[in-house]
């Protein structure tokens, strides 16, 4: 299958082709001529299988021969809902990309930065809004934002907005948008409350399901470390000393614990910055830009950037710390492995973590190798751990060590940087 055979209009084809895309992934193929026939979606997809481009391309299209067909000012016709800002601009990027023959014009709208550039351009007008659900309602509330002419509603990271906690904002949104509308769902789990909350927004929809529901991309290799709790720090920096590691994307669950890890890397000279809720929207651009372009080899973040972060070539994820919901997992390993690349996902696991580790396996409905042959192996109790894998890049003596904390190992200035 070619994008060619999609029935595209040339002004799209014409952008892919100069952004190199030949062959439409599944979730593409299935999705656009969908949406082209203006039927609602009900797409289930991981992330990294091209779902933006499955929702963006025949929106572009559409919007295009509307304009074609129309006289006069044109209001706002698509809105596009996504929980976090990376993931928004992240989108803004796709349709700019995209639409860039269109002649349309779009608008990223997000919290964190002033509103007053975002004010002005929706007042010189604009045909596509991406926004995040709380800067799109202060707006709302203000009234430089009239959703009463929207023809083209997408609610994308469903289950993400659920996890963040705003699912009543979400709803506040679609209460205000017209009630013939077609309207896109992309949720890449499905957990009851997504499935009662697409049954109430979508007439009569097509489902599309490229992968199973909370399935991990095939191509990463998955491995736990058991490791107490102290000696996290030291176990990462021990990893850390394999060069073939080029750039990790490392998770916590908290943005202090981020902020530690980061300080920790620097003090051993390796490159790193945090990125969480509490950093002003420049400095999270800032350090993504410089992780992208190798700046930076390793990033740290929380759950806010688990979704919606499109690192080009990223080899390695690392969860510092297990998430305590089991689909953000997925969410976290699934920003390698991108495009058709492989990956590889390391994850730490210490004793209050095993039931996170429990559920995470049961949702993914398979086993992940075990690293035995590492320096700072715990011995505890496991959850079932179905397979051992053993490297000998990851040992530099016996697993069978007396028990002793982190920070009597550790130099002093890495006691005092944590």
């Amino acid at each position: 299958m070619l994008f060619e055979n999609l029935n595209l209009i040339e002004p799209i084809l014409k952008a892919l082709h100069t952004e190199g895309y030949i062959h439409p992934t599944p979730i593409q193929e299935q999705a656009i001529p969908v949406v082209l026939n203006r039927r609602d979606l009900l797409g289930c997809a991981q992330t990294g299988t091209g779902k933006t481009a499955a929702f963006a391309i025949p929106i572009l299209q559409i919007l295009y021969q509307q304009k074609n067909a129309q006289r006069g000012a044109r209001p706002i016709k698509a809105l596009i809902l996504t929980p976090t800002r990376e993931l928004a601009i992240q989108i803004g990027e796709s349709f700019m990309a995209y639409g860039e023959h269109t002649g349309l014009n779009h608008l990223v709208v997000f919290g964190g930065v002033s509103q007053v550039p975002q004010v002005n351009a929706l007042r010189h007008g604009i045909d596509i809004l991406i926004a995040t659900p709380g800067r799109l309602l202060d707006l709302m509330d203000q009234r430089h934002i009239n959703l009463q002419h929207i023809d083209l509603f997408v609610l994308d990271e469903a289950d993400r907005m659920l996890d963040m906690g705003f699912i009543h904002d979400v709803k506040k949104v679609i209460a205000k948008l017209p009630a013939k509308r077609q309207t896109l769902f992309f949720s890449a789990t499905m957990p009851p409350e997504i499935s009662r909350l697409a049954d109430t927004i979508l007439d009569n929809p097509i489902r599309v399901a490229v992968t199973p529901v909370s399935s991990t991309v095939d191509k990463i290799e998955q491995s736990i470390f058991y490791v107490e709790k102290g000696d996290k720090p030291s176990l990462l920096l021990h990893l850390l000393k394999d060069n073939s590691i080029k750039t990790a994307l490392v998770f916590t669950r908290t943005k202090h614990g981020a902020d530690k890890v980061a300080k920790l890397l620097n003090r051993e000279n390796i490159y790193a910055d945090a990125i969480h809720g509490e950093k002003s929207q420049t400095a999270r651009e800032r350090a993504l830009s410089m992780f992208k372009t190798g700046q930076l080899r390793v990033l740290v973040a929380t759950d806010i950037a688990s979704r919606g972060i499109d690192i080009n070539e990223l080899s390695h994820v690392i969860n510092f710390e297990l998430p305590n919901v089991p689909e953000s997992y997925v969410h976290r390993i699934g920003r390698t492995a991108r495009a058709g690349a492989s990956g590889i996902a390391f994850s730490f696991c210490d004793g209050e973590e095993r039931a996170y580790l429990k559920d995470i396996t049961k949702l993914i409905g398979q086993s992940i190798s075990v690293v035995e042959d590492h320096p700072y192996h715990s011995k505890g109790g496991r959850v079932t751990p179905h397979n051992t894998h053993t490297s000998n890049r990851f040992s530099q003596r016996p697993a069978n060590r007396p028990e002793r904390t982190w920070t009597k190992r550790m130099p002093e200035k890495l006691r005092t940087a944590l």
